[in-house]
């Protein structure tokens, strides 16, 4: 098995069960969607220490260890990337492109907070 699934976030640091068993053959997994397909994950991707995650693309996958396995196929084949997280798309919280205005532009109301609300000093260089 290829990469290792490391929790992150609600949960992480406990154990899991060892006696848990994998579903049988056949059955259907909590990766499985209603039309058959497997789940959606997003994958993010890091190509140097320190640089942060970018989005890569998507993948499908029964669970986080096979999406590792199918990002890691697809998109870190190119020997670039150092690190990489997959996330259940249905695990994402999003605005919507019609909720732009109001969402993103909160500050017109507060013009102070944009730095031309302020004039610099003649002689002040640097500002």
């Amino acid at each position: 098995m290829y990469g290792t699934v490391l929790p992150v976030g609600e949960g992480a640091g406990q154990e899991q069960d060892p006696t848990a068993k994998a579903p049988a053959a056949g059955a259907p997994t909590d990766g499985a969607i209603a039309d058959g397909q497997w789940q959606l994950w997003e994958v993010f991707t890091q190509e140097t220490q320190g640089a942060p995650h970018e989005h890569a693309g998507s993948v499908r996958a029964t669970d986080a260890g096979h999406a590792l396995q199918n990002a890691r196929d697809v998109y870190g084949r190119r020997g670039k990337v150092i690190s990489m997280w997959v996330v259940p798309t249905g695990a994402i919280a999003a605005s919507s492109p019609s909720d732009a205005g109001p969402f993103f532009d909160p500050m017109n109301e507060r013009p102070y907070v944009h730095p031309h609300f302020y004039k610099a000093p003649r002689g002040v260089r640097g500002v």
